[in-house]
């Protein structure tokens, strides 16, 4: 057993305050109470730097869906019209498709920039700024949080787009630095009937997708093999050579990709926290946390798979 000392770093929406999540009851997990918080400001280093030192690893979860933050209590209060609102309001703000609403600008606090991309690599390079009080027992691991592409064209292409950069800027920082380990867990729709209702619906409709896509014999056309063909026609390039795809080959990638429930993901996260986990590093896709948690399902395998995990 090791304790890694747990930093709420998240600025801007859901626990500002350092403190835990709760319902709209005002319910906490059990565990909260076991935890010791501490408030910081991810975009500020020195504001949580000294706590470094004793941590043997750092899980960075900092990041938004829609610049628009007002998504996340229309997911826990399961209000449907205040959730498509977001999604409406956060497409306009994506590139200034609305000339009458200036939205979040790019690299301001609120932006895909700041805190999906930015956050994640201030953070890090304080980590990796830190020396360890005590004797690791391995290499210290960043686990980035971010995410499989699945959300085009309902989400803007710009989400996906500074999660891959805060990939690649982390891995480049860790390339020549063998004591610590990136890994950058990747879920795609993470659901939780309690905490966030409104994912439910939409992770049954996955699930099914999934799952009959994986019983169609790989000789066959299915929907998600079409868009993805699509998809490399109109980008002029295969569908495997970039991470960050065409909206067409996003959603072929949810059609195929089951989503994951939240504490599988918080599995497979305390996996890779284990120092003496060297194995777990780089990219670690659905699969890849199946794999960890010890649920091994071979069934969305047998069609043809977005880009696979690889190390770096």
């Amino acid at each position: 057993m090791f304790l890694t000392r747990k930093l709420n770093l998240e600025r801007l929406y859901d626990s500002s305050s350092g403190r835990p999540y709760e319902t709209a009851k005002g319910h906490s997990p059990a565990w909260a109470s076991k935890v010791d918080w501490q408030k910081g400001d991810a975009l500020n280093p020195q504001s949580f730097a000294h706590l470094l030192p004793q941590a043997q690893g750092v899980v960075h979860t900092l990041g938004t869906l829609i610049e628009d933050g007002e998504y996340k209590t229309a997911l826990k209060q399961g209000d449907v019209p205040a959730l498509i609102g977001s999604f409406v309001r956060g497409a306009g703000m994506n590139g200034g498709k609305n000339p009458l609403k200036k939205g979040v600008e790019a690299n301001g606090t609120g932006s895909y920039e700041a805190l999906n991309r930015d956050s994640g690599l201030r953070v890090c390079e304080a980590f990796v700024s830190s020396s360890p009080s005590s004797n690791t027992g391995g290499p210290r691991p960043f686990v980035y949080i971010s995410a499989e592409d699945i959300f085009q064209p309902f989400i803007p292409a710009r989400y996906i787009k500074t999660k891959r950069e805060a990939e690649q800027g982390i891995a480049l920082m860790l390339t020549d630095k063998p004591e610590y380990r990136p890994v950058f867990i990747r879920p795609s729709l993470v659901y939780h009937a309690h905490y966030r209702p409104l994912t439910t619906p939409a992770a049954v409709l996955l699930d099914l997708s999934a799952s009959l896509h994986a019983k169609v014999p790989r000789s066959l056309p299915t929907p998600s093999s079409v868009l993805r063909t699509l998809g490399a026609a109109f980008s002029g390039r295969s569908a495997s050579q970039m991470d960050a795809s065409s909206p067409l080959e996003s959603m072929a990638n949810a059609m195929i990709i089951p989503p994951v429930h939240v504490d599988q993901v918080a599995a497979a996260i305390a996996i890779a926290l284990d120092p003496t986990r060297t194995d777990v590093r780089g990219i670690i896709n659905v699969r890849r946390m199946r794999d960890l948690i010890g649920w091994s399902d071979n069934s969305y395998e047998a069609n043809v798979q977005p880009a696979q995990p690889r190390s770096f």
